[in-house]
């Protein structure tokens, strides 16, 4: 073979790999990536630890779905608005966690409202409560009629175990490469029909579809 036909022989098979990879780079950034992921360990644990945190709930029979998120997180609002009339009208067990995200480097992550908020729907899990706060824009949310949690060593404790939360699930979710720091919202986890414990950091509409076709919802 001659040095041209030897490079034109180099140069097909440079670029037949290089569509190859560009295929598989395609197939996992449109769908590999944002497929949930299977929890193989700490299933026990995880499932404790989501089963006694202060979730709200309409109260469904379907399958559990747990939801851990906060109440200004965009991707949050987004997942409840376009996704959660089409899980409850499945009758999925929507079980959602809200938490108050601890302060960072002296900067507050939460306002008093939203503190005091969270510590009622902990102590007293009203999903009537967690509707009507979804439904007033954040900087209108005085929380009016609702205890202060600040000042108050019960309430504070309970905002605290919803921080405690996301600090124990945050290791036991990516042992199983779920949610790498930081800890992301939301993050949910769920059964799927076959029995298996799944878990998907959901910030993005393309992991929609996977949880959808898990629980079964049209």
């Amino acid at each position: 073979m001659t040095t041209a036909g030897k490079l034109k022989l180099w140069g097909g098979l440079g670029l037949a790999v290089a569509l190859i990879a560009a295929g598989l780079y395609g197939w996992w950034d449109l769908d590999l990536r944002w497929r949930p992921k299977t929890i193989t360990r700490h299933q026990a644990e995880i499932a404790r630890l989501l089963d006694q945190a202060g979730w709200v709930s309409p109260g469904a029979s379907g399958p559990r779905l747990y939801e851990i998120g906060f109440r200004t997180c965009t991707d949050c609002i987004r997942l409840h608005q376009e996704e959660f009339p089409r899980y409850r009208k499945a009758g999925v067990d929507t079980r959602v966690i809200v938490v108050a995200r601890r302060d960072v480097n002296g900067l507050s992550k939460s306002t008093p409202a939203e503190r005091s908020t969270v510590a009622e729907l902990w102590v007293n899990r009203s999903w009537d409560l967690l509707q009507r706060w979804e439904e007033t824009p954040p900087d209108a949310w005085t929380a009016a009629g609702i205890r202060p949690a600040d000042g108050d060593a019960a309430r504070s404790a309970a905002v605290e175990q919803g921080r405690l939360l996301v600090e124990r699930l945050k290791p036991l979710l990516q042992d199983n490469g779920v949610n790498e720091t930081p800890f992301r919202y939301p993050t949910l986890v769920w059964w799927d029909r076959q029995g298996r414990m799944r878990a998907c950091a959901c910030e993005d509409r393309r992991t929609y579809r996977h949880v959808r076709e898990e629980l079964g919802v049209s």
